[in-house]
């Protein structure tokens, strides 16, 4: 409100509440209204009469003003700590507070966030919101009229399962294969195929590679688990390059889990920035191939400047391999599946989903007419669809499994990715929040002084700030993903919207550290103390996120895709 229309409002405040202003006090007012005895004379007490009336109609006047210029302090007030960047940087505090403070889990910390968020958005920007949804055919006029109306609680339930629809399936069937593919010792027969093709001195390379395959239906963590004991056995027999075998497996599994769907982080990022899955699919292979090759080359930098030898419970040669063997998921007699048996699981979702993509785009991109067979693919394809034919195919592996495990595989691992839908599914209601309160408004606002390509930096820094904060890789990536939204929103990206998507994946990498699970994940299994893990783990971290912002920053700038 300008000060001109504030001065307006005062001025007009008599006419408004009846009051007038000294000069304006009619003296042709009988005495006996202003409280004194009517005379003939006008003597002391009709001047007395005349000043207590004026003083009175002053004060009154006065007191109003005041209270019309407190009202609009503090509304000003109101709006301005409810500016959407105050909303975002309460919701940041809470979360990192509600994980670092009071250690509540990640996802009753982004439920929290969510329904902060909510209960503080004003009215107008829910009205805005309701109104852009309209406009784009996603809301009918009703619709959005109750939306306006309705709690913050339920918005946040609303977005919740809308969020935990999509990604639900894919997190489990995901989670069934990754659980065949180590119990029937499928990951061992693709990571002895890799060191074969590599040869023993290239077993970084093979290392690198396979991690960075098992971690796009596996989780980061159970890759490690899965990978340690090989490490500790190469390093027996070379008798050095411990760090870098350790290294090796970061580069390949912690590049996949931050840049490669169906992985939690990389699956709600896409959903929030607005990006197909199988786009994200083939940017996060492409691109965190690239990665995974130069952050191997930062691994053996690393391993120049720092040994670290074996840990001092290290078993002999024979029993280290066994163990070694027991970890891949061999069995006892030596029965493994094939390598293509082996691969099927993994591979066929990757071509299904990249497949349909490319039809997509190629149908959108072409003005002919398309026929039923594109509808047939679009079915065939579907993320879904995909997942579960991998799913089924991983069932082939069944019979390798320990017959006394197999009863409880598949309940075993749909357990642990319920956590991960319940999480990522939270993180998607809190992402939702922050597009109602107007955040993509806001972003598009400041985007404007920031030139195209430096917009990417941008989301790097803010996820690696969350990141090395609070620790969770994930989280750091559902919450940079919801604050830089609004950058994808507005269509004005000189570039694909999947590299936003990508500097974001790159940010979740720097720093591991104290904060960090998957820090002592690795420093527990490898046997580092906390200063060598802060000496290997954290400037490898910083080394992989680096690397992944180049190698996006460069995609964006020669095949920007924009359009």
């Amino acid at each position: 409100m300008s000060h001109n229309h504030l001065t307006d409002r005062v001025v007009d405040l008599p006419t408004r509440h009846g009051v007038k202003w000294p000069h304006e006090v009619d003296a042709t007012v009988p005495r006996a209204a202003l409280g004194c005895d009517t005379v003939a004379d006008r003597g002391s007490s009709s001047r007395r009469a005349d000043s207590h009336a004026a003083r009175s109609n002053n004060g009154r006047l006065w007191r109003l003003a005041w209270a019309h210029r407190f009202r609009f302090v503090l509304q000003r007030l109101i709006d301005w700590f409810m500016h959407v960047w105050w909303l975002v940087a309460i919701a940041v505090v809470a979360v990192l507070s509600a994980i670092l403070v009071f250690r509540l889990h990640a996802f009753l910390t982004l439920l929290l966030a969510g329904w902060l968020v909510g209960l503080l958005t004003l009215p107008a920007a829910l009205q805005d919101y309701a109104a852009t949804e309209v406009a784009k055919g996603k809301m009918t006029a009703q619709q959005a009229d109750s939306f306006v109306k309705s709690s913050a609680a339920d918005r946040l339930v609303h977005a919740f399962g809308e969020t935990a629809g999509k990604v639900g399936v894919l997190i489990s069937l995901a989670g069934v294969i990754g659980s065949l593919l180590m119990a029937s010792g499928a990951a061992s027969v693709i990571v002895d195929a890799m060191l074969r093709l590599t040869g023993p001195k290239r077993a970084p390379e093979a290392l690198a590679a396979s991690s960075f395959v098992l971690g796009v239906p596996v989780f980061f963590d159970t890759v490690f688990y899965l990978m340690v004991p090989l490490a500790q056995s190469l390093r027996r027999k070379v008798g050095k390059d411990y760090v870098l075998f350790l290294l090796a497996i970061l580069a390949g599994g912690s590049i996949a889990h931050s840049l490669v769907p169906p992985t939690p982080g990389p699956l709600q990022v896409a959903e929030i920035i607005g990006v197909d899955v199988g786009t994200m699919l083939l940017a996060g292979l492409g691109i965190g191939s690239v990665t995974s090759v130069i952050s191997l080359a930062a691994a053996r930098t690393i391993n120049r400047f720092v040994e670290i030898p074996l840990p001092e419970a290290a078993t002999p040669d024979e029993t280290q391999d066994h163990d070694a063997k027991q970890a891949l998921g061999e069995t006892a007699s030596g029965d493994r599946p094939s390598l293509m048996l082996s691969l099927l699981p993994i591979v066929v979702p990757v071509v299904l989903i990249a497949t349909g993509s490319t039809v997509a785009y190629l149908a959108q991109s072409s003005s002919s007419p398309t026929g039923g067979w594109v509808k047939a693919v679009d079915n065939l394809c579907d993320k879904n669809v995909a997942l579960a034919i991998g799913c089924a195919l991983s069932f082939l592996l069944m019979r390798y499994c320990d017959p006394k495990e197999k009863n409880k595989l598949v309940a075993t691992s749909l357990a642990a990715a319920g956590s991960i839908i319940l999480i990522t599914a939270a993180g998607g209601a809190f992402g939702a929040m922050l597009r109602q309160a107007g955040i993509a408004g806001a972003v598009a606002g400041l985007a404007e002084g920031v030139p195209g390509l430096m917009i990417l930096p941008l989301a790097f820094i803010v996820t690696v700030a969350i990141r090395t904060l609070q620790g969770s890789a994930t989280v750091a990536m559902i919450t940079a993903a919801g604050v830089m939204q609004g950058f994808a929103a507005d269509g004005t990206l000189p570039f694909h919207p999947v590299y936003l998507a990508m500097a974001i994946g790159a940010g979740s990498k720097p720093v591991s550290w104290m904060t960090d699970s998957a820090f002592w994940v690795i420093t527990r299994m490898s046997g580092m103390t906390e200063a060598q893990g802060l000496k290997v783990i954290s400037p490898m971290s910083t080394a992989m996120g680096l690397a992944a912002l180049l190698v996006t920053v460069s995609f964006a700038y020669f095949l920007p895709f924009a359009g």
